[in-house]
């Protein structure tokens, strides 16, 4: 009788280590439950309600567009932020903290793309007046034996200044202030211009642009000033 408790007690153990590895366990009162490799936030977990804000079709709780966080006024101008708020009312995905670190991206790959002389990386980044403007000056460069080497050191800033959306199409103007190290040299290797030695401070304003309605989550350069 002895033996037959053991050994059932033995085969309950095993199915109970088995439902474990199969199902997992369940997180403690205050764990948070792992996430799987990296997953994109929820927009709208922060302030879910069971109503249907947007009237999508088909859809009984929708949930409510993502807010603007307590943080994020302070990555845009007071002028912008109804141009900001209307982007996000219009496009769930879009979040101010990661288009500014995109926009960051996007400048260094740019001007360093620019610096090399890549057509190709320029064209898929910018759209079509932007890209004439770099191909025209990239041009001039070559026929005149210039070249260049250059890198940024540093973004100091990366502010949201104006922010519109209108048929469909977001415009984002951020103004960047950054440290940039250049150097020209002729077609002898005779610096004309610059040094790497020095950061000359850069004040630059460009404007983003991306249809909502497209899967392509990318925003393009739409414009290009001085700040």
């Amino acid at each position: 009788m002895i033996v037959q408790i053991v050994i059932l007690a033995m085969i309950a153990a095993f199915l109970g280590l088995r439902l474990y590895s199969v199902l997992g366990r369940r997180p403690e009162h205050d764990e948070e439950p792992m996430r799987r490799r990296i997953e994109q936030p929820d927009p709208s977990a922060q302030n879910r309600q069971p109503v249907n804000p947007r009237g999508a079709e088909g859809s009984q709780l929708a949930p409510r567009p993502r807010e603007l966080t307590q943080a994020e006024p302070n990555t845009f101008d007071n002028s912008a932020e109804a141009g900001v708020r209307a982007i996000i009312a219009a496009d769930r995905r879009f979040d101010v903290a990661q288009f500014l670190a995109g926009s960051k991206a996007a400048y260094s790959m740019i001007l360093e793309a620019f610096w090399r002389g890549d057509k190709d990386e320029l064209r898929q980044l910018c759209d079509e007046d932007v890209f004439a403007g770099f191909d025209s000056a990239i041009d001039a460069r070559v026929a005149a034996g210039e070249t260049i080497v250059a890198r940024v050191i540093r973004i100091e800033e990366a502010r949201i200044v104006a922010a519109s959306i209108e048929d469909k199409t977001s415009r984002i103007t951020v103004r960047f202030l950054a440290d940039i190290a250049s150097v020209t040299r002729d077609a002898e290797g005779n610096v004309i211009a610059g040094t790497l030695d020095d950061a000359v401070e850069t004040r630059d304003l460009w404007t983003f642009r991306r249809d909502i309605t497209a899967r392509d989550p990318d925003w393009l350069l739409d414009e290009t000033d001085e700040a």
